[in-house]
């Protein structure tokens, strides 16, 4: 298997360290260079062309989400991966907006922070169980409502492309789809675009945010399949 060259962005010194750390434990990831800023973020990405670019959203000069903008249209083959807080709720929505495959807690479980650096490099999408939560709290209509609309949108996809939305809800690449459900990769691919067509999705963060709301992946949210 190739290895993951990660590019880190946070302005905290000590940070940067923790989380440097923890890629490095995972035997799979190259921490290929560092940035204390956005804008430094930005130039070090278009350098060293690493596969994921690991972005704190409050940052000087560029911010997370000004960076991850820039970095869409600049090297699109790049995932962005955010770091963010329990107090940064109301970015995520314009994150989603700038092109980012997914969102790890600062505070969250070491191992979510290598799932997800794993699940944006292989081109899926992860939103920490925590980070889900918070971002369908944090939606303007009513949990009742959305949950509604989101069964009623799923219920429209086949028993297979459903089995395949809840887990690129749960941040599994292609290939693991593929593996869990015994199917080809190129099939799983398949699937996953005509899901995003059906629904009218943009990117598979949108479609992760979707199987939540269906209560197709557990939250941890009692009411969440009631």
């Amino acid at each position: 298997m190739p290895r993951i060259r990660v590019l880190l962005a946070d302005d905290e010194a000590m940070i940067r360290a923790g989380v440097r750390a923890i890629l490095t434990s995972g035997g799979d990831i190259d921490v290929v260079a560092e940035a204390a800023d956005g804008r430094e973020a930005v130039d070090l990405t278009l350098r060293h062309r690493p596969r994921v670019c690991l972005l704190d959203i409050r940052m000087p000069r560029l911010d997370g989400l000004q960076a991850a903008e820039e970095l869409r249209r600049a090297c699109p083959d790049t995932a962005v991966l955010i770091l963010t807080t329990f107090s940064e709720d109301e970015y995520i929505a314009t994150a989603l907006a700038h092109g980012a495959a997914g969102f790890v807690l600062k505070s969250g479980d070491p191992h979510e922070l290598l799932a997800g650096v794993r699940a944006v490099a292989d081109g899926g999408a992860y939103l920490s169980p925590s980070v889900a939560r918070r971002v369908i709290a944090h939606m303007d209509t009513s949990l009742l409502t959305r949950r509604t609309g989101a069964r009623a949108r799923t219920g429209e996809l086949t028993p297979r492309e459903r089995e395949v939305l809840a887990l690129v809800g749960a941040g599994l690449s292609n290939a693991e789809i593929a593996r869990t459900l015994h199917l080809v990769e190129g099939t799983v691919k398949t699937y996953v675009s005509q899901i995003l067509a059906r629904l009218e999705l943009k990117n598979r963060v949108q479609a992760a945010i979707l199987a939540y709301e269906a209560g197709l992946v557990p939250t941890g949210d009692p009411g969440a399949d009631g």
